[in-house]
Order: C-alpha cells, then sequence, then structure tokens
C-alpha cells in the first residue's frame, strides 16, 4: 500500500473525536421551504471562522433536528479556529509562535501536527507549515509597498525547517528560535471533516458544508448530486468550471486569495526551498476522502507544480485533482468529475 493511500485511510471521519460545546451566539440557522424532495426541507445556517462566513445547508424533516445539527457542525468549527488561528491570543498555535513551546497541546492540535508531518515526508517537503517567517517577511515589506530583500528573505528561509519540530503529547517545541507555523493549510479542511462527523452523528443525510474547503452528504435533490463552483484564478465573477460533488472533500488553493504583487508572482503559498512563491500554477482544486488531506494537498500541488503533482496523485486512492496554470490551461486527473462550465 502507499504511504499516501495509508495516510489517506487513517484520517478517516471515524478517526474525528467530538468536540465540547461552543457558545452559539455567533452563528445563526433556520429552515427555509424546498421541493427538493418529498418530506425534506432546507435549513441553513452560517458562522464566522478562520476570516470567513461558514455555511451549512442539510436537508430534514425534523426543524428541531436540523437546527440542532447545524449548531453542532458549526461549533465544532469554530472550536478548531480558536484552537489554530494566528492572531487569537488564546489559540495554542498563537501562543507556541509566541513562545516556542506548548505544554499540554490539544488532541486536535496533536492529531493535524502530526498529519502535516506525514503530508510533509510524503510530499518531500513541500508542504511546510513552517513557512510563517517567509509570510511575515513579506507581510511587513508589502505594509511599506514593497518587497523582502534577499537579506530578510534568507533570514526567513533560514527558520523554516518542519523536521525541526518536535511534537509529543507533553509538549510541541521548536527546534530554533524564532521558528513560527502556520495551520491555514490544514485547519478548514479539518473543521470540515469534523463538522460533517457531526452531522452524521445527528442522522443528517443530505447536506452541502463550506468552511473555506467544501465537503457534501448525499444529495440535494432526488438524482441530482450538490453541485460546486471552481473560481476562476483571474477572474473573481466567473467561474473556471463546475463540478458534481461526489462524498469526497474539496479545497482549492490559488495565488490570488493574498498576494504580495498585482502580478501574482509573490503571493501567500510559498516554496520552502526557493523563499518564494511557485511560479507554474494560478490554482489547484483536490478531491480526497477527507477535508484535511484536500486541503494540503492542494496548497502541496501549488508548490510541486504539474507534472509532479498529477504523478502524486495518481498514487493516492481517491485522490483527484485540477489544475490552472497562470496561462489558463486546465489540467486534470485521469478520474477528476466531468467538468461543465
Amino acid at each position: 500500500m502507499q504511504r499516501r493511500t495509508l495516510l489517506s485511510a487513517s484520517l478517516g471521519l471515524g478517526a474525528l473525536a467530538g468536540l465540547s460545546g461552543a457558545s452559539d451566539d455567533w452563528l445563526h440557522s433556520g429552515p427555509a421551504s424546498t421541493g427538493a424532495m418529498e418530506g425534506l426541507r432546507l435549513h441553513s445556517g452560517s458562522g464566522l471562522a478562520f476570516g470567513t462566513t461558514v455555511t451549512i445547508k442539510i436537508l430534514h424533516t425534523d426543524d428541531l433536528t436540523a437546527q440542532t445539527a447545524i449548531a453542532a457542525a458549526l461549533q465544532q468549527v469554530h472550536h478548531i479556529d480558536t484552537l489554530m488561528s494566528l492572531h487569537q491570543e488564546s489559540s495554542q498555535v498563537f501562543q507556541l509562535n509566541q513562545h516556542g513551546s506548548l505544554a499540554r497541546p490539544h488532541d486536535h492540535l496533536l492529531q493535524v501536527l502530526t498529519f502535516t508531518q506525514q503530508l510533509s515526508m510524503l510530499t518531500r517537503g513541500a508542504f511546510d507549515i513552517t513557512v510563517q517567517p517567509l509570510w511575515q517577511a513579506f507581510s511587513r515589506a508589502s505594509a511599506q509597498g514593497t518587497l523582502p530583500t534577499p537579506a530578510e528573505m534568507a533570514a526567513a528561509k533560514a527558520l523554516v525547517n518542519w523536521q525541526r519540530i518536535d511534537i509529543a503529547s507533553a509538549q510541541v517545541r521548536f527546534g530554533t528560535p524564532g521558528m513560527a507555523i502556520t495551520l491555514n493549510g490544514v485547519a478548514q479542511g479539518y473543521a470540515v471533516d469534523l463538522a460533517t462527523a457531526a452531522l452524521l452523528e445527528h442522522g443528517v443525510q443530505h447536506a452541502l458544508l463550506n468552511t473555506g474547503e467544501f465537503g457534501a452528504i448525499g444529495s440535494k435533490a432526488h438524482n441530482q448530486a450538490w453541485q460546486l463552483g471552481i473560481g476562476h484564478p483571474r477572474h473573481a465573477d466567473a467561474l473556471a468550471a463546475t463540478l458534481k460533488m461526489d462524498g469526497r472533500k474539496v479545497a482549492t488553493s490559488g495565488d490570488y486569495e493574498t498576494y504580495f504583487s498585482p502580478d501574482f508572482v509573490h503571493h501567500h503559498i510559498f516554496d520552502p526551498v526557493s523563499g518564494d512563491s511557485p511560479l507554474e500554477l494560478a490554482s489547484v482544486t483536490v478531491l480526497a476522502p477527507t477535508g484535511i488531506l484536500a486541503d494540503g494537498l492542494s496548497t502541496a500541488f501549488m508548490v510541486m507544480g504539474s507534472d509532479k503533482a498529477l504523478a502524486l496523485s495518481a498514487k493516492i486512492h481517491d485522490v483527484d485533482l485540477m489544475l490552472i496554470d497562470k496561462n489558463g490551461e486546465i489540467r486534470t486527473s485521469a478520474n477528476f468529475p466531468a467538468l461543465a462550465l
């Protein structure tokens, strides 16, 4: 069995534990009529997490059960945001970056950090959560209307090495002073896995989830799958394609999400080897059995480029991808669902 297949299997929804409750004053939900399937009504809920609006839509016969399920799913998302935020001072990632070590990390943080180590090994370092010093260098320079100097980039790159993180249940510790991590490449995917598990625990059979990454259960109507639009990397109001959700999670990474130069050459995804952004691709969309895997791979594949990404995805069970390069050319893996504009 390929290492990637093992990684997929080890992160199935059955392995995701429940979370403690959180305050519900940050979320909103309610029913709406729909003729999608007999006896089912459309219910939706939303909340703020990961700097965006998280939305969940479900079809269910019972209003109270539906709203309880949505609230439970949104609470899962909110909890992961509070654990892994870069900016909330109470988050464990913030504390780790601030002090260089963290005692008694939460189980979810341990699971995600362990996953990132496996993904870094699998992608030969293309995925690396310790690129945060590069982000900080580019952000500081951007605030001054410029780019980092070669010396500033070299100093930041010297702090990037996923192998210098010691991970244990008693403590997580950086091996080099000044290191910092970002889990923005996996946290939203992990959250959609937990939210999906919460809905399933409440008996939900049909749902569409958006935590910044996407998941779906069942269908939105008889013989009609949930559909997802893939944004065009150069036209904010246009779609590159639409695809039918087939039960897998979907994640997209792109050079357009946060960028430091108007030509999209310098953006929020960093190649740990060069210390700058990869040059070939404008966006990558990945379908995978779990959200955390789809999320992490979409970042890794941006760094790896088309040929290496397609070669690796072919070795992993149930993983497919769509690549759009900076010239607008689209390539897909062999089993990527049929696209429609």
